[in-house]
């Protein structure tokens, strides 16, 4: 009696694991599609390339769009291969995400519209129209020197990435050591003033920390921003009282871009 019951509760047990075994088979063996686009192979699944109805890769997949096969029986489709990525992302995560600094927004867009997803197509071209609404947006560039310590010498910029190049600059050029450009500059993203310095014996204006860290010369910032904005594309609009023949000894100077 107590060997049957072991072995009942044995084949129960056995036949428990083989179910939960073939529910998993099931659960992994989800179809996977291989596409050869342009020569660049994918391996994805069959409800990624279907999330859209009516669209391209639906339809081949769904038998609906008639598909050359490669040699070796993958899907072919002559389209950029490289790009494609940005597509089968987009059908992954249902919105459109790029890397930093991408620039091929037209042929983006174009690959969307043969693969009739309006969604991707529709946020490609929102991306690329406010990309040229900002490349159009004129840039600011003012350098101000009061010549007295209650002022200083005042950059200002309306690109905070500007200004983070001139920090990143006059840390490379101090007479110090620094870890980094001394927030106590910093007014605001958009604006940097240097208050604190004192006159050498010939007239050098020296810039100086609030712990009296000799930083550079007053004239040494005003160079290396002038030569900063000329390197990033700024042109001069106006230059005040330059009266010693050099921009470099004006009291304000106005850029844009």
């Amino acid at each position: 009696m107590e060997r049957k019951t072991n072995r009942k509760e044995k084949e129960h047990e056995e036949k428990h694991n083989s179910s939960e075994g073939t529910e998993e088979g099931k659960n992994c063996k989800m179809p996977l599609i291989t596409l050869n686009v342009g020569g660049y192979l994918y391996i994805t699944q069959k409800q990624t390339l279907t999330k859209y109805p009516d669209s391209f890769l639906e339809g081949v997949v769904n038998g609906k769009i008639l598909c050359p096969f490669d040699a070796d029986g993958h899907y072919f489709i002559d389209r950029d291969g490289l790009l494609f990525r940005h597509i089968l992302n987009f059908l992954r995560n249902g919105e459109l995400l790029l890397p930093e600094g991408f620039r091929e927004n037209q042929l983006l867009a174009q690959e969307a519209d043969f693969f009739q997803l309006k969604m991707l197509a529709d946020a490609v071209k929102s991306r690329w129209e406010k990309e040229q609404l900002a490349s159009r947006e004129t840039t600011f560039l003012e350098i101000t020197d009061s010549h007295d310590r209650s002022q200083g010498l005042r950059i200002f910029c309306n690109a905070p990435d500007f200004i983070a190049k001139i920090k990143s600059r006059i840390v490379l050029v101090s007479k110090s050591r620094l870890d980094g450009f001394p927030e106590e500059f910093s007014i605001s993203s958009n604006i940097i003033q240097f208050k604190y310095f004192i006159k050498s014996e010939n007239g050098t204006r020296l810039v100086l920390k609030e712990d009296n860290t000799f930083v550079c010369t007053l004239e040494t910032l005003k160079f290396e921003a002038i030569m900063m904005a000329l390197k990033c594309g700024f042109r001069l609009l106006t230059s005040l009282d330059c009266s010693k023949g050099s921009i470099v000894h004006s009291d304000a100077l106005h850029f844009i871009k």
